[in-house]
């Protein structure tokens, strides 16, 4: 799709609708959009480039916006292959093209291009520097490792717009969210779930970039993935300070539950009635075997509370919970409390290895009392979930 943003700035990027698995690991039910944008000033500039499953689309929309004009400009702000996969074709394409990049990404070029010539092509910026197009300029802002080591963004002075790389975008299609955010009534659920699964390990990174643009003035953010932001952009913002500070966004309590045959997911339930009775104000409780994993880690950084119900397994942890804790461990998981109640028939040892798997996390309070369930829940069982119950109340 191509669309005037304003007098001077078109958006020339593309939904993908039929992309089975972003990053070959997250669902996408309402696709994605590859986010590309042209200048068109006293120089011309091209901010990013789009994945190769859209090429044919990014082209006819570049040569649309560009009326016959050559681009000056390739401006790289992140070099994700979603987001750089046709810079060799434009080099080709376009001579006196010049390639305008932090430094980084300038010598990892060559790692995704290998029949190109970038002699004399390339123009690494730092910090601070302003490309300056006439009415339009870009000052430069490094944001290193929001998610990867090149990132750049941008801010043009001249309508108040960050270009924010990966930063502030979301899963969705525009032909499903809205070409801005104001029209996204839900813009956080998918922001939330990009967020905590892509970027969330880096929250002193963010922070640091958030830093620096309390010191501009934002009126518009027009990231490379979903809708441009405007309107509530201390909304926004306010989002991002919560999530990368690793603050809890919601009080609650997720109870996320490993059960093989059923007997694991009956105990979690009846825990999650209790609590409710007992005055719980929000308790959500997932199955994890049966769920979108990466909703999963969104709902655990949401909470300021988590509940691990798993069974045993071979000697040790079923499998989903497993591979729950292992991305909550990666991505960073931090500054909360956890619950664990264990099922085993025979030698129960779900809670040994979730006790030691949370251990290696930074500011993880492992909460008493261990509810251990011998295959079925039994009357009997009730007073510990009880018990369990007002531990997690009163944490």
């Amino acid at each position: 799709m191509i669309r005037s943003i304003n007098e001077k700035v078109k958006y020339i990027g593309a939904d993908d609708l039929d992309l089975d698995l972003f990053e070959s690991q997250y669902i996408v039910p309402e696709g994605v959009s590859y986010n590309s944008y042209v200048i068109l000033d006293e120089k011309v500039a091209v901010l990013d480039t789009i994945d190769a499953r859209k090429a044919e689309e990014w082209k006819s929309n570049l040569s649309e916006a560009l009326a016959g004009r050559q681009p000056d400009y390739l401006v790289v702000h992140h070099l994700e292959p979603d987001h750089s996969a046709l810079i060799g074709w434009a080099l080709q394409t376009y001579p006196s093209l010049r390639l305008v990049a932090s430094a980084k990404a300038v010598a990892m070029l060559p790692q995704f291009f290998e029949d190109i010539d970038l002699e004399g092509r390339t123009q690494a910026v730092k910090e601070g520097e302003v490309l300056s197009l006439g009415s339009h300029s870009l000052q430069f802002i490094a944001a290193p490792m929001v998610h990867w080591p090149e990132v750049l963004m941008s801010y043009d002075a001249a309508d108040g717009c960050l270009y924010s790389a990966d930063g502030l975008g979301k899963f969705g299609a525009l032909s499903k969210c809205g070409f801005y955010g104001r029209e996204d009534g839900d813009w956080a659920c998918e922001a939330r779930r990009y967020y905590f699964n892509i970027v969330g390990k880096y929250g002193a990174q963010v922070q640091a970039v958030l830093k620096k643009a309390a010191g501009l003035d934002i009126k518009t953010i027009r990231p490379l993935h979903g809708p441009i932001l405007e309107d509530r952009l201390d909304d926004y913002l306010g989002l991002y300070v919560t999530w990368s500070k690793y603050d809890v966004e919601t009080v609650g309590i997720c109870i996320a539950c490993a059960s093989i045959d059923g007997g694991t997911l009956a105990a979690a339930e009846k825990l999650e009635e209790i609590l409710k009775a007992k005055g719980a104000s929000r308790v959500e409780c997932v199955d994890l075997s049966r769920s979108d994993i990466a909703e999963n880690v969104e709902d655990a950084f949401r909470h300021s509370k988590l509940v691990l119900a798993a069974a045993s397994y071979d000697g040790g942890l079923f499998t989903p919970m497993y591979d729950f804790i292992h991305r909550l461990q990666i991505k960073g998981y931090t500054r909360r409390t956890v619950a664990l109640l264990e099922n085993g028939s025979w030698a129960p040892s779900a809670a040994r290895v979730m006790r030691e798997m949370l251990a290696g996390m930074k500011d993880v309070r492992v909460i008493d009392p261990v509810v251990t369930i011998r295959s079925r829940m039994k009357k009997s069982d009730l007073p510990a979930l009880e018990a369990l119950a007002d531990a997690i109340l009163n944490a």
